[in-house]
């Protein structure tokens, strides 16, 4: 039993500059109070961005951690790195300037 109600969309597509598209799931605490105005809640968001497919074998060990953090008041972003998993584009090297700059337009898109 979690403090909060764990909600999981596994179809959230970020959209990059250049026209790619990254993969990512997301879960977002919610309230457990039916009375609130909104079940949705402002907090706090832990961000994996991975090349290790989003929609493979990281799938139950995503479910257990990602739901913990989550059931605790965290949202969670999972997301395939460029050229990854369901991710277009194309997988260069870790670590390259675009993988960087992607980070960033994923991170502004958290803020939004």
């Amino acid at each position: 039993f979690f403090p909060y109600i764990v909600k999981k969309d596994e179809s959230i597509t970020i959209n990059l500059p250049d026209g790619a598209k990254l993969a990512a799931t997301v879960w977002q605490p919610n309230r457990r109070d039916a009375m609130s105005a909104s079940a949705e809640i402002q907090s706090p968001t832990i961000l994996e961005y991975l090349p290790y497919r989003k929609a493979d074998w990281t799938v139950p060990r995503d479910e257990c951690r990602h739901t913990y953090f989550c059931g605790h008041g965290y949202n969670v972003l999972r997301v395939d790195i460029r050229g990854t998993g369901n991710s277009t584009g194309l997988y260069g090297d870790e670590y390259t300037e675009a993988e960087q700059l992607d980070g960033e337009t994923i991170i502004k898109w958290i803020c939004e």
